[in-house]
């Protein structure tokens, strides 16, 4: 009898330090350490974004130049815009807080400061984005 309780508490202490740890059995690899990530692996919860310019995440209120709108309804809260330069400044891509999900790449035209695509035009050198010839974010001071 003896044999039988001191087998048994042998076999339970031999299955209580099992140390094989279980697989995460989720297909889902977007989810791990910080957060949700998207497509190009940039950490959302972090404030990182996708640069197609950098190609690799940055988090725009360090690495881009902040737009603040021009005009703002009394009591709503300021959205910004951003952008950031390529390294020879012949680019900029553009961060709209409404197109969240897509950002623009803007064109240097000529020897002037100033870059265009279609509806957005940022000038440099006044330091105003224009959409639809309308001024409507200016560089933050």
């Amino acid at each position: 009898m003896n044999k039988v309780i001191i087998l048994s508490l042998s076999l339970l202490a031999l299955v209580a330090c099992n140390t094989t740890q279980k697989t995460n059995t989720k297909t889902d690899d977007n989810i791990g350490v910080g957060g949700e990530k998207d497509e190009h692996g940039c950490i959302v919860a972090a404030g990182q974004t996708w640069s197609r310019l950098n190609q690799n995440c940055i988090r725009l209120f360090e690495a881009g130049v902040r737009l603040n709108p021009i005009k703002v309804k009394e009591g709503s809260a300021i959205i910004s815009a951003f952008i950031i330069y390529n390294d020879d400044k012949s680019k900029i891509e553009l961060f709209l807080p409404d197109n969240a999900k897509a950002s623009i790449v803007l064109n240097k035209e000529g020897i002037a400061d100033l870059y265009q695509n279609e509806n957005y035009k940022f000038d440099a050198k006044e330091q105003l984005l224009y959409i639809n010839d309308e001024k409507r974010y200016a560089v933050e001071n």
